[in-house]
């Protein structure tokens, strides 16, 4: 199995001082930051766009910037995130776009590229594109909010995943997101997860030097 990565996700960071918060991530020694991308259309929610990212460059982050796009048209802003400072661009399968297309377009600007799929949707959907990327995240909530309660019912759909990638001889991590803490990162690395997003239970946490422990002892 891939060896596990922490990407605590800045949308639970304190939004009066997301350098700071990015700056907690990098104290920890962890290497990757997640950021959730909402418009307000593909989910129910906003959060951050392309300058976002660049402010934190220019504050010197360093760190991995594991960028999600939850957007209805995310092919439309592959360039501005990389220009940014993406290091992965992850984009949805559910909304109608050239998919392949916005992989290459995702390539050709040096970022890696993961395909996401929401709770409902049937895993036969992102099976096509599998070998055009180097991660899937399998959302464990329905994305828009953080704080929501992981849906168990999830685990077979990264099992599933997993095996696939076993099968096929793919080169690809199995990221989770929503509901991620110690006990569910737990059960979703028993069935082939290996990257976990983490957002309201890594900031709230006191510990957060011991969350990001359990987390590499998975």
């Amino acid at each position: 199995m891939n060896e596990p990565i922490l990407a605590p996700s800045l949308l639970a960071g304190d939004h009066g001082a997301l350098a700071e918060a990015a700056a907690t991530v990098s104290r920890l020694g962890l290497a990757w930051l997640h950021l959730d991308i909402m418009d307000g259309h593909f989910v129910p929610n906003l959060s951050f766009g392309p300058e976002t990212l660049a402010a934190l460059r220019r504050h010197g982050s360093t760190l991995f910037f594991d960028t999600h796009l939850m957007l209805s048209e995310p092919q439309r802003y592959v360039e501005p995130f990389a220009r940014a400072g993406a290091n992965r661009i992850t984009i949805h399968i559910e909304p109608a776009y050239d998919h392949a297309a916005a992989f290459k377009a995702i390539r050709a600007q040096g970022c890696k590229a993961g395909i996401a799929l929401n709770p409902g949707t049937a895993l036969t959907a992102i099976q096509p594109f599998l070998d055009q990327v180097d991660l899937v995240l399998v959302m464990t909530v329905q994305p828009g909010f953080g704080g929501q309660a992981f849906r168990e019912d999830m685990l077979p759909k990264i099992a599933q995943v997993d095996r696939w990638r076993s099968e096929r001889g793919l080169d690809l991590r199995i990221e989770v997101d929503g509901g991620i803490d110690r006990a569910t990162a737990a059960r979703c690395r028993a069935n082939g997860a290996d990257t976990f997003v983490a957002g309201t239970s890594f900031f709230a946490d006191r510990d957060r030097a011991g969350f990001a422990a359990s987390f590499a002892a998975l």
